[in-house]
């Protein structure tokens, strides 16, 4: 079996600006990067405050996108972003005014039509049954109770009203 080469401290940090200038990423992620090289703890605290020293690491920053593109383009919900942000050991004092920052209706405005199309697709003998079905799904995706009920409220009326234009 061969051994791995072990990393220095400046190719390790050559390495981790050159992630960095590619896209945006986090602290705990570029410290999970130095553990698996295999990188010693002070070498790894050095590191990581240079890159942040270089700009090339913003918690603050990268929380903004995350949350941004999450919400976009994967249309997931508070909860879902909050966990996946607490496992890249974003602390909370950074992403919790960022998630304030989001207005509820953005999160109505994503989940309604998920919760349309989806409502088209799900087999359920009764509306109760349906309306669960629809509510494990957004929770699912990370999105509140609260404004899982507004939607689905939405959605359901919206079908009533089908219902009476086909008479």
């Amino acid at each position: 079996m061969m051994q791995k080469k072990q990393i220095t401290e400046a190719e390790a940090l050559r390495k981790l600006g050159d992630l960095c200038a590619r896209g945006e990423h986090c602290s705990g992620e570029m410290v999970e990067k130095l553990r698996k090289w295999g990188i010693a703890a002070g070498a790894q605290e050095r590191i990581i405050d240079k890159l942040i020293d270089y700009k090339y690491i913003d918690d603050e920053r990268f929380t903004r996108s995350f949350v941004r593109d999450k919400i976009v383009f994967n249309k997931w919900g508070r909860r879902k972003i909050e966990q996946t942000l607490w496992q890249k050991h974003i602390p909370q004092s950074i992403s919790q005014p960022i998630l304030d920052e989001i207005e509820p209706q953005e999160y109505l405005n994503v989940l309604r039509p998920l919760l349309k199309s989806k409502y088209l697709t799900i087999k359920a003998e009764t509306d109760y049954e349906r309306s669960m079905k629809l509510i494990k799904y957004a929770m699912g995706r990370g999105f509140t109770l609260d404004i899982i009920r507004l939607c689905i409220d939405d959605v359901t009326i919206v079908d009533d009203i089908d219902d009476n234009d086909e008479d």
